[in-house]
């Protein structure tokens, strides 16, 4: 038994990543024990292969595909047959190679808005998946908008907003695993942040339907980038504000002439006579030659 279990674990195709423990041999009450000390890791170790599962849960497909020049058929495929860790992670590169990071600055800090907007899109279509369902889930790219579809076991027929959603847990203990392993934040979070980034990466609302095939629908617009949109915005408002204090500059500097003639006009009217050094003595010289002018 020893020596089976350690060269499983030190095996990379069946123990996947390897591991190196050391069981031992006790006796305990007239009994012996094998005594294996597993240590915390920040690795998660796999065990099952992909044709166990494939026994298990048949059905259990995701596939990937790009229709952007040839929507008959596709611009590239990935078919994904393996376990759920393993099947966020090749979705997520699948999505990183045909994706435009944009740039997105919120506050202070740069964030990726591909990131944060298929992140939320995998983890419903592993997370919320009827599992018992023929039905194949899919992750499509188009020209003008992507989207993710999954079996469901639908509590209503609606559209989903963040205002009228009812968050409904289909498979709790995977939906758990992936909050405790951080492919997931809280039920509910994927709509309210698919609302909010979707906006900035696309300039468009996403679109949720709830039916027995569940859907997330985003659209796509390559030439729409949030912050070039947002500096046209600060730039009109900069230029308008500009003009305005031009104007008023204009309006102050009639002002003031008009203030200065007056004092020019008051003190000649004292005396016709008046010469322009005396002028100059009772007012400040540049005054009176501006006035003048």
């Amino acid at each position: 038994m020893v020596k089976n279990f350690i060269s499983i674990i030190s095996n990379p195709h069946i123990f996947s990543p390897t591991i190196y423990l050391v069981p031992e041999i006790l006796d305990f009450e007239g009994k012996t024990v094998i005594y294996v000390h597993i240590p915390p890791s920040a690795e998660v170790h796999s065990y099952r292969k992909d044709d166990v599962i494939m026994d298990v849960a048949p059905a259990y497909v995701t596939d990937a595909l790009v229709r952007r020049v040839n929507t008959d058929r596709y611009d590239d495929r990935e078919v994904i047959q393996t376990n759920l860790i393993e099947s966020y992670e090749r979705l997520i590169e699948f999505e990183r190679k045909h994706l435009l990071d944009k740039f997105f600055l919120e506050e202070d800090q740069r964030k990726s808005l591909r990131t944060i907007i298929i992140r939320e899109m995998i983890a419903n279509v592993l997370v919320h998946k009827e599992f018992t369902s023929s039905y194949q889930a899919k992750f499509v790219i188009e020209k003008e908008r992507m989207y993710v579809e999954n079996a469901n076991r639908a509590t209503q027929e609606a559209l989903i907003t963040p205002d009228n959603l009812e968050p409904n847990l289909k498979n709790p203990i995977i939906a758990s695993f992936f909050r405790n392993i951080g492919y997931a934040d809280q039920l509910g979070s994927g709509v309210r942040n698919l609302y909010k980034y979707s906006q900035f990466y696309f300039g468009k609302l996403p679109i949720f339907e709830e039916k027995d095939v569940f859907r997330i629908i985003v659209p796509l617009d390559d030439e729409y980038s949030f912050d070039m949109v947002n500096k046209e915005r600060v730039c009109a408002v900069k230029n308008s504000s500009n003009e305005r204090l031009v104007e008023k500059a204009k309006e102050k500097a009639k002002e003031n002439v008009n203030e200065i003639r007056r004092k020019i006009l008051a003190v000649i009217e004292k005396n016709l006579t008046v010469t322009l050094e005396e002028l100059a003595d009772s007012l400040d010289e540049n005054q009176v030659k501006y006035g003048i002018t």
